[in-house]
C-alpha cells in the first residue's frame, strides 16, 4: 500500500469578505495617514483664514493707515498688494497743511517706479522732479483736501516709500507686493 499524500490547507490571517476577497489592513499605516490628513486640513484651514483676513491682500489686515504726529496728514494704503493689480493710495490733508489754497506734496520716486503710480487725482497744478522723488502742487479748495494716487505695482517684492506734505513731517511706509 502506498502512502497517501497528506494535504493540508494553508491558513492565513488576512480577513476575507464573503470568503472570497482578502481585505487586509495596516492599522499603523492608517494612523499615520490620519495624522497626515489632519495636518493638511489644519494647514489649508490656516491658509483660508489668512486669506479671508487679508494677509494676501484686499482684506482687513491688508489695509493700513499712517499719520503725522500733528495729524495734519493721514495716509491710507494697502500694505499687501498683488503685482499688476490696481490699488489706491489716499492722502487726506487737514487745514493746517494747506497754504494759500494750495498743498505741496513730495512723493518718493519709489511710488512711481516700484509701485507703478499711474494716475493722480486731482490733477496737480505743477510737478517737479528732484531729490529722489516728485514734488506736486495741488489746489486745495476744501478741507480736508484729498489726493489719490492710483497704483499698479509692476513686480513682486517689499517696496518702501515716503510721502511728505510741506510744513509737516514725512510718512515712511512699506508695501509687500505678491506675485
Amino acid at each position: 500500500m502506498s502512502a497517501s499524500p497528506i494535504t493540508r490547507r494553508v491558513e492565513d490571517d488576512v480577513p476575507r469578505y464573503n470568503d472570497e476577497v482578502a481585505v487586509g489592513e495596516d492599522l499603523e499605516f492608517q494612523r499615520k495617514w490620519w495624522k497626515f490628513e489632519n495636518a493638511v486640513w489644519v494647514f489649508f484651514g490656516i491658509i483660508i483664514v489668512c486669506d479671508v483676513l487679508g494677509v494676501f491682500g484686499r482684506g482687513w489686515l491688508a489695509k493700513a493707515q499712517a499719520t503725522t504726529p500733528d495729524r495734519a496728514v493721514v495716509l491710507s494704503y494697502e500694505r499687501m498688494e498683488r503685482a499688476f493689480t490696481p490699488s489706491i493710495l489716499d492722502l487726506e490733508i487737514s487745514q493746517n497743511a494747506i497754504r494759500d489754497g494750495k498743498v505741496t506734496v513730495f512723493v518718493s520716486g519709489s511710488v512711481v517706479k516700484d509701485l507703478g503710480a499711474a494716475r493722480i487725482s486731482p490733477q496737480p497744478l505743477t510737478s517737479t522732479i528732484g531729490n529722489d522723488g516728485y514734488t506736486y502742487v495741488f489746489p486745495a479748495t476744501t478741507s480736508p483736501a484729498t489726493i489719490q494716487i492710483a497704483l499698479s505695482p509692476p513686480s513682486a517684492g517689499l517696496r518702501h516709500f515716503r510721502v511728505q506734505v510741506a510744513g509737516s513731517e514725512a510718512i515712511e511706509a512699506s508695501v509687500f507686493v505678491f506675485p
